[in-house]
């Protein structure tokens, strides 16, 4: 009877020790990525300029995206998107997980693992997200300008739903996203707000923001706050 005891109460440990564990490397994803998008706004000239950022309906960021394959256009990756909401506390929703796979991502130099950046520039671009899965094409991403804010007001550019970067070897440059495939993480989603909370749920703001978002909001309203207007 006590070693029944005892197994329980081990086994309710170690699952305790499991969900934690699980949260810890969901906020681990979150810190990662404003910490990325915090470097690439830092590098001044080199960076995104911010008056797109500043007329962005989403941002996504995925640190270290997997390169193994790379010849063959498989990657692997994960990250967070979040989109605007004017009516939170953050002016942003809380961040949904995504998982990045297969297509290709412009021309890479370099070695190892790359980050990605992309910007959702209108509503039709916010609302492919609200899918299950969707997969970029040439209609739907261009390569990003990289400067001053002067460099990025053409039409093309602010006429395309879906800008997309990346640093690699140190290397931060705008790439096109071909045939790359954006599907939510649900099981992340899960480990972050404790139920299953669809995307679209996420991004339109019907789900609460978890602490370990703060970074990340803060981040976002440094270089592209809510405008009130």
């Amino acid at each position: 009877m006590k070693l029944f005891a005892l197994l329980s109460i081990f086994l309710l440990a170690e699952g305790a020790f499991g969900v934690d564990r699980r949260l810890d490397l969901q906020a681990k994803r979150i810190h990662e990525s404003a910490a990325l998008l915090a470097e690439i706004m830092n590098a001044e000239e080199r960076s995104i300029p911010r008056d797109l950022l500043e007329k962005a309906h989403c941002v996504g960021i995925v640190p270290n995206l997997k390169r193994a394959g790379f010849i063959e256009g498989a990657k692997e990756g994960a990250g967070v998107i979040t989109c605007r909401h004017k009516e939170s506390r953050a002016g942003w929703s809380a961040p949904s997980t995504i998982c990045v796979e297969g297509g290709s991502i412009g021309f890479q130099i370099g070695l190892g693992e790359t980050d990605v950046i992309f910007v959702v520039m209108d509503k039709n671009g916010e609302d492919a997200f609200l899918k299950d899965k969707f997969t970029v094409g040439a209609d739907a991403s261009a390569a990003g300008p990289v400067g001053r804010p002067a460099d990025a007001q053409t039409d093309a550019i602010m006429s395309t739903k879906i800008l997309a970067y990346s640093r690699s070897g140190g290397v931060f440059a705008g790439v096109t996203l071909d045939g790359v495939t954006l599907r939510p993480d649900n099981d992340g989603n899960r480990q972050i707000y404790g139920y299953e909370a669809t995307q679209g749920e996420i991004l339109r703001g019907k789900v609460q923001p978890p602490a370990s978002a703060g970074e990340l909001f803060s981040e976002l309203n440094r270089y592209a706050p809510v405008q009130t207007k």
